[in-house]
């Protein structure tokens, strides 16, 4: 059972203190989700399912899929948060996190992450269908275990092999509401793989001292913020060319493959400037953080505008 610290519980009398009380630890648990992160990914597997479906699909499979999702994410997030507390304790990004802060104890955490897990794999077993159960779980475990427990601490490359958890979401959304996977779904994983190291490694460029005291191999930390830039533009090259490759995949209108051009010539070009950023200047590296936040959903939106003729 499930014990609450007394930091977990704001100390007020009366029932608005209860109501209070309640709220905070409410907050506590959601914000061991990644609420931000998860956001995302929910909405790219919805994109997924609009692909897949080519116009909007049904509301009701649909919310089942989001909230099956939305558990396996969640879940995920708390057990990586759990795994990661003394790390999470150095880095000033991440110092204010429920369990550095002594909000929430890790047992509590780790209880938390798993039983939504589970439960994101029987909602979706039983009310969506088998596929999405096995995706969301391939995705749980890659993330919580094969990432957080065993890629982060041991190889630069765990940013790139690690993206794969994150790529999955389309999968899921895709699977939802045809029962397979196809080409299209493929390159809507890869699109978000090759994404994902432009996307961190900008991150990792500006908090580089952070990841360096918190002793994680990071590729800034062990081969240095020039070798990273010179592959984030690599990346971000092959990223253009699989956004363009969806258009010729799937049933995409031609209004999808202007607009991946236009945002993947522009995260290039933001990368390219970021590669030619003199050494200790960061004003794009910051900027190419911020298009690559701004690249993912609007590619997205793209493509739902792109399948419903």
């Amino acid at each position: 059972m499930m014990t609450v610290t007394p930091s977990e519980v704001l100390v007020a009398p009366g029932r608005s203190g209860v109501l209070r009380q309640t709220l905070f630890i409410a907050k506590t648990y959601f914000t061991l989700t990644k609420p931000k992160i998860m956001t995302l990914l929910l909405f790219t597997a919805y994109c997924g399912s609009v692909v897949a479906k080519g116009s909007i699909p049904h509301l009701g499979p649909t919310l089942l899929m989001l909230v099956g999702l939305a558990f396996s994410t969640g879940g995920a997030a708390a057990v990586n948060m759990w795994f990661d507390q003394d790390i999470d304790k150095v880095m000033s990004r991440t110092k204010n996190r429920p369990i550095p802060a002594g909000h929430v104890k890790p047992m509590n955490a780790l209880i938390f992450g798993i039983a939504l897990g589970v439960a994101s794999v029987v909602l979706l077993a039983v009310w969506v269908n088998w596929l999405s159960a096995v995706l969301s779980f391939v995705g749980f475990v890659y993330y919580a275990v094969f990432y957080t427990m065993w890629l982060k601490r041991r190889t630069p490359h765990n940013t790139v092999i690690g993206g794969g958890a994150g790529a999955i979401p389309p999968l899921i959304g895709w699977a939802a509401v045809t029962g397979h996977l196809s080409l299209a779904a493929v390159l809507m994983f890869t699109i978000i793989f090759l994404w994902t190291p432009p996307h961190f490694w900008a991150l990792e460029i500006l908090k580089n001292r952070d990841y360096s005291e918190a002793g994680i191999p990071m590729m800034t930390v062990v081969k240095g913020t020039e070798s990273t830039k010179r592959q984030s533009l690599w990346y971000s090259a092959l990223l253009l060319l699989a956004s363009l490759s969806l258009y010729f995949a799937g049933d995409l209108n031609v209004s999808y493959l202007v607009v991946a051009f236009v945002l993947g010539s522009a995260f290039l070009l933001a990368t390219l400037r970021m590669r030619l950023e003199p050494k200790g200047q960061f004003v794009w590296a910051r900027r190419t953080f911020v298009a690559s936040l701004m690249y993912l959903p609007l590619l997205f939106i793209a493509m739902v505008i792109g399948v419903i003729h």
